[in-house]
């Protein structure tokens, strides 16, 4: 019997992936605290998180054209998971909304840049017979690992600070870059 039904290169991609998702998940339940903390408020909060939806949008669109040219798109994963690492640095240095809109643009862009790549490379290594399941456990791995995240980012800020959150975050999403990027180029 496989490992859970799992080839070697989904286990990769879900496991890196759950790093991604774990850094966004630290953030997400505590986002409007620290724009409040900067002198933000609710609708600058708001205004923020639509940037961020704008600049993944758009950019979701133009990367899943590249995606398909590429004879490693693997290596837009890395890219998309790196740009989201430098963004979570930039909260180090949000100090206005402004910087704050800067922000969230470049994270939207390295989530839009690693998104088709990953769905795609995802699907490529699903089995046929067993792809529901397959995709059903990223489903089910997205809400554990915000479980995890919500708690786990609640913890770091009330004891450590935002500060700390942040190069946590980015810490993650350069790991998962590194390790894709190490890889030989067959595995995925």
């Amino acid at each position: 019997m496989k490992r859970l039904f799992f080839n070697k290169a989904l286990r990769i991609l879900l496991w890196t992936n759950a790093l991604i998702l774990m850094a966004g998940a630290m953030f997400g339940p505590i986002y409007a605290i620290f724009v409040e903390k900067i002198g933000g408020d609710l609708m600058d909060a708001s205004i923020a998180w639509s940037i961020f939806a704008i600049s993944a949008g758009i950019t979701t669109f133009i990367s899943g054209h590249f995606s398909d040219k590429m004879k490693q798109s693997e290596l837009l994963v890395v890219a998309g998971y790196f740009i989201m690492g430098i963004g979570f640095l930039g909260y180090l240095f949000v100090n206005s909304v402004i910087v704050l809109f800067v922000v969230e643009a470049v994270i939207g862009v390295g989530e839009a840049i690693f998104s088709p790549a990953f769905d795609s490379i995802y699907s490529k290594h699903l089995d046929g017979h067993r792809s529901g399941k397959q995709w059903g456990a990223w489903e089910s791995m997205y809400y554990f690992v915000m479980t995890a995240g919500a708690i786990a980012g609640g913890y770091i800020v009330n004891n450590f600070g935002f500060n700390a959150l942040f190069s946590i975050m980015a810490m993650l999403c350069f790991l998962s870059a590194f390790y894709i990027y190490k890889l030989p180029r067959r595995v995925l």
